[in-house]
């Protein structure tokens, strides 16, 4: 297919050159020459004009080239496998292609195709970590979306969607309750060597007891002391067939530990006494023994 040029060319050559050559006479030979350069002159500045556009038009060419270079993202974590924990943080991984690393791309989490969180916007460096997920997230077919900002071509932008992954909820550490255990009393366990063998525990109702005390049995000389929490109440009695009535004040705050201590064994060992003890409203009868290894003892504890 020719040209405009060439169908100029073609015109002037077998058109007019002969045109000009029929009807020229002598005189007229300076009106040929002359319009003979008229159109050389024409033919120069249509052949120049055609060369410009050539030109230019190559130049759009190279600048539509350079445009139409594709840019890429492709996100590798995470992926099908993957199991982001929630609350926590996640981690991205990614590659690109023609994208420099001075640009940002953004990134976002769906569900079901449908935007839950915003999880933000990174150079290009190919890896970001301590994304903090918002609360909440549980299930499958969750995605990242990626996408390029600000690119080079505006009708060509980079973007990709991951496989579908999971999210789970991070186990609650259930805190073990410590509960509130009163510390059980230390009780006495020993006296001045001897060993002390609760028999008993009894419950009052008042600080303020009364205890009446004789001896259990036959009267054979037993000679005995009677503590309370370690201080002595009676010290060095000889027990009689007869009551002796004592006026005791108990601690509220603790047990308290009544014990008998022998200072001999009498005709009939062990020391035996009887003890009967009163809180105005009820009385308890209790039998005490003891030798000169180990005392019997009572745990005396008041009602609040």
């Amino acid at each position: 297919m020719k040209t405009s040029l060439q169908y100029e060319v073609f015109f002037f050559v077998n058109l007019i050159v002969p045109y000009l050559n029929k009807h020229s006479s002598g005189n007229n030979l300076i009106m040929k020459h002359i319009v003979l350069f008229a159109l050389a002159i024409c033919l120069f500045q249509s052949n120049f004009l055609h060369s410009k556009n050539g030109s230019s038009v190559s130049f759009c060419n190279d600048e539509t080239h350079q445009s139409n270079v594709k840019t890429a993202i492709n996100i590798s974590n995470p992926n099908s496998t993957t199991v982001w924990m929630s609350p926590g943080k996640a981690k991205l991984e990614w590659s690109t292609e023609n994208i420099p690393t001075n640009k940002t791309i953004q990134f976002y989490l769906s569900k079901d195709d449908m935007v839950v969180q915003e999880l933000g916007i990174f150079t290009n460096t190919s890896f970001i970590d301590e994304i903090k997920l918002d609360p909440g997230m549980e299930g499958d077919n969750y995605r990242v979306f990626g996408i390029e900002l600000f690119p080079e071509d505006k009708y060509s932008i980079a973007k990709f969607a991951t496989s579908m992954f999971t999210i789970k909820k991070v186990p609650r550490v259930k805190l073990a309750v410590v509960e509130d255990t009163p510390e059980k009393p230390v009780t006495r366990k020993t006296f001045d060597g001897r060993s002390i063998n609760y028999v008993k525990e009894l419950n009052v109702s008042a600080e303020n007891i009364r205890i009446n005390l004789w001896d259990h049995g036959r009267k054979d000389g037993d000679i005995v002391s009677i503590y309370l929490n370690g201080e002595a109440i009676v010290s060095k009695y000889l027990l009689e067939y007869t009551k002796k009535v004592f006026e005791l004040k108990l601690d509220s705050s603790k047990p308290n530990d009544l014990f008998l201590y022998a200072h001999n064994l009498g005709q009939f060992p062990p020391n035996t006494v009887s003890i009967e003890i009163t809180d105005g409203e009820v009385s308890e009868n209790i039998i005490l023994n003891s030798d000169l290894k180990s005392c019997e003892a009572v745990l005396i504890n008041v009602n609040k």
